[in-house]
């Protein structure tokens, strides 16, 4: 398995702030992000692509245990 890339991180931090899963997720020029889940909630420092990847796949997580739960 190989490490994520900047490229596969920033497609996934589109996809979750476009299905409004964040509010807003930033890469800085050192290569941290910044993640927002909500508007008025804190900023999050997420360091390196694979923090995104693995917070893309909490999500995911999340979603689907919430959606076999209430089948």
């Amino acid at each position: 398995m190989h490490p994520p890339s900047t490229a596969e991180a920033a497609a996934w931090a589109e996809v979750l702030v476009r299905h409004q899963l964040l509010h807003a997720a930033v890469l800085t020029p050192g290569g941290q992000w910044l993640v927002q889940h909500r508007a008025e909630s804190l900023v999050h420092v997420l360091h390196g692509p694979r923090a995104v990847v693995d917070l893309a796949a909490e999500i995911q997580h999340r979603i689907r245990t919430t959606r076999n739960r209430t089948r």
